[in-house]
């Protein structure tokens, strides 16, 4: 296994930002690698296994306490994957959320623009119902917190 790696190249290896690489070590989701005679960190090839699974999780919109549980239950690869079966369903559940969420909020703004009729910005249906979030169909986001 090479270990030579400095976190510039495994960062470019990832497709992310060397800060990136830094704040998974810290947070402890990658273990610290040692560290050269000048004090500089030196990965293996298991750091860009290990980072290239976060990304990807990340990606699919994982939450860090998840990552780090989907982390924990594969050192152990003779368990069943029920555990990784239930955090998979869990963010399936969430995913299904933001988008019921996200449709609803097209559908705010496509009849905010469809029954705004142009002419003055006075006029603006658009801009009124920004204004008054009683005039919202969708309940499905919150209205803003009156400022005291």
């Amino acid at each position: 296994m090479t270990r030579d790696l400095t976190i510039g190249r495994v960062a470019e290896a990832v497709g992310c930002k060397v800060q990136t690489v830094r704040y998974y070590e810290q947070i402890g989701l990658i273990p610290a690698p040692p560290r050269s005679g000048g004090n500089q960190r030196l990965y293996d090839e298991s750091a860009i296994h290990r980072l290239t699974f976060i990304r990807h999780a990340r990606e699919l919109g994982f939450p860090l306490q998840a990552i780090r549980d989907l982390i924990s239950l594969s050192d152990d690869p003779n368990q069943p994957c029920d555990a990784v079966d239930e955090i998979a369903k869990t963010q399936l559940i969430e995913v299904n959320r933001r988008i019921e969420r996200l449709q609803a909020l097209r559908h705010e703004l496509k009849r905010m623009i469809h029954q705004c009729k142009g002419g003055s910005i006075a006029d603006c249906h658009v801009l009124e119902v920004l204004s008054d979030h009683n005039l919202c169909e969708a309940e499905d986001h919150q209205a803003p917190k009156k400022m005291t």
